[in-house]
């Protein structure tokens, strides 16, 4: 009983201090195009999630050592709900620990009930504004735009498959600073994704990536696959780590009782060192 006390106010901690403390990004200044007017409708946050996300937000995180790298974390919940805690704000945290400047991107939810969003048009608009915004900002929070990635658990993968393998470039045309500048990942992570945005033929131009997810995951061992036979198709580079067991949603290693699970945060750090994102 006191360990869940511990645990239950080590993340609450976690919440309070992302809401109080922490910069907050939002998007489109005068809120997202099209829905303006549910700019000021109140999030609904309980336990580790968030919901009823209307006004999409980046919540920054930043290293005591910063390196010059940068992820955009997109947390899963099935786009009914953001798993904010242990798949966003835990991650940030996780990736400040290598130096790795973190913006947990708050995005629409088109599977919530009554939700006006739909899943094949604002994903992708929330990614692809996420990700040129922090470029956009590059210079402002000491970031190297050549190292801007994605991360992406379960949905969130979703999230990362619209920016990643569509038109990302930058929009020359529009008035907008921000949607002048590329939102293409310089690479991307992905945990136990889901299957939606995932092609069927890979552009060639494909970044680095690196994956894990448990094999017995019924959802999101198959995506991992897909992905992975894609990238050597195309000879990019590509690392995964396919566990025997674990299932679904076993975030940062922490809800798994199996050690394998636990550790595998090393794996990613030991492949940001390989890939040059963080030093050794």
């Amino acid at each position: 009983m006191k360990s869940i006390l511990v645990v239950f106010i080590f993340l609450s901690s976690i919440i309070s201090i992302s809401q109080t403390n922490n910069e907050v990004i939002y998007l489109w200044e005068n809120g997202a195009p099209g829905f303006e007017t549910l700019k000021n409708e109140p999030e609904e946050v309980k336990d580790y999630w968030v919901k009823n996300v209307h006004n999409p937000s980046l919540t920054v995180f930043k290293p005591e050592h910063p390196n010059g790298t940068a992820v955009v974390i997109c947390p899963g919940g099935g786009h009914n709900k953001l798993v904010i805690t242990s798949e966003g704000y835990r991650a940030a945290k996780y990736l400040n620990s290598l130096g790795i400047m973190a913006f947990v991107l708050k995005y629409r939810l088109p599977r919530e009930e009554n939700s006006p969003y739909d899943l094949d048009i604002h994903l992708r608009q929330d990614g692809l504004r996420a990700m040129r915004a922090v470029r956009a900002n590059a210079e402002k929070y000491g970031i190297d735009p050549s190292k801007i990635g994605m991360l992406g658990f379960s949905a969130g993968g979703e999230v990362v498959a619209e920016v990643m393998y569509k038109e990302n470039g930058a929009n020359e045309n529009s008035s907008d600073k921000i949607e002048q500048t590329d939102a293409k990942p310089n690479f991307q992570i992905l945990v136990y994704p889901g299957p939606l945005g995932v092609p069927e033929i890979f552009p060639e131009d494909l970044p680095p990536a690196f994956m894990v997810v448990a094999n017995d995951d019924g959802c999101c061992s198959s995506p991992v696959v897909k992905i992975l036979n894609g990238y050597r198709k195309m000879n990019a580079s590509v690392e995964m780590h396919l566990y025997s067991q674990g299932g679904h949603a076993f975030n940062m290693g922490t809800r798994s009782e199996l050690k394998s699970l636990n550790t595998w945060p090393d794996r990613l750090k030991d492949w940001l060192q390989i890939e040059g994102f963080i030093s050794n």
